[in-house]
């Protein structure tokens, strides 16, 4: 990637900002399911089977949790998944965010953009570091997931920057970043390591 100054960057949250859960926090939502613990494979299978739709806002909780239980869940257990599912996509990498901090302080504009349901989303939206954001665009009210490129084209309106060369698209999907390229936008395909993040901010943050 060349090192030209940045209009904006495009954030991808869970795997950048947000971490990976934990097993101990797929195990508490498989138990709170009633799936047997070794099975905890399957479990996840059917969790991800439905989640694309339900991401995208075309699925209400409860139809989501019916595709995956295989039988609607009443309300009592409906709050209970929810709950547990959501709590598992809310903590944040710290190192990230003192990247992001240095960057928003240095005035680059962000967008966050992540496929995430409607429930999640309106729970980050609560987050303290939410306010680093220019804009947060959330699958569930896009009405798309990535990679889809009318995503990327929402996403890099809401950056207000004329050429998508001067901006970053930041993931940890390989064919997120690979239709983010398709789109014209730059690209870092991140794996985990902050300084790889720090390192592309830095001509814009500098």
């Amino acid at each position: 990637m060349t090192r030209t100054t940045l209009d904006a960057v495009i954030l991808d949250y869970n795997g950048v900002i947000g971490l990976q859960p934990t097993n101990d926090q797929w195990l508490r939502l498989a138990r709170t399911a009633a799936w047997p613990d070794h099975d905890l494979t399957g479990f996840q299978h059917a969790f991800w089977s439905a989640r694309e739709p339900y991401d995208a806002g075309q699925l209400s909780d409860l139809a989501y949790w019916a595709r995956v239980l295989g039988f609607h869940p009443g309300p009592r257990l409906l709050h209970e998944l929810r709950t547990a599912d959501t709590d598992m996509w809310t903590g944040t990498d710290e190192r990230v965010l003192a990247v992001l901090r240095r960057a928003h302080r240095a005035g680059l504009p962000m967008v966050l953009l992540s496929n995430a349901p409607a429930y999640l989303s309106d729970v980050l939206d609560t987050h303290p570091w939410r306010r680093m954001m220019h804009q947060s665009l959330y699958s569930a009210r896009l009405q798309v997931c990535k990679p889809d490129p009318a995503a990327y084209e929402h996403a890099l309106k809401a950056t207000g920057a004329d050429d998508p060369q001067r901006v970053l698209f930041v993931d940890d999907r390989a064919d997120n970043c690979r239709a983010a390229e398709e789109a014209g936008l730059r690209t870092l395909h991140y794996t985990g390591n902050p300084a790889d993040l720090g390192a592309a901010l830095t001509p814009a943050a500098g």
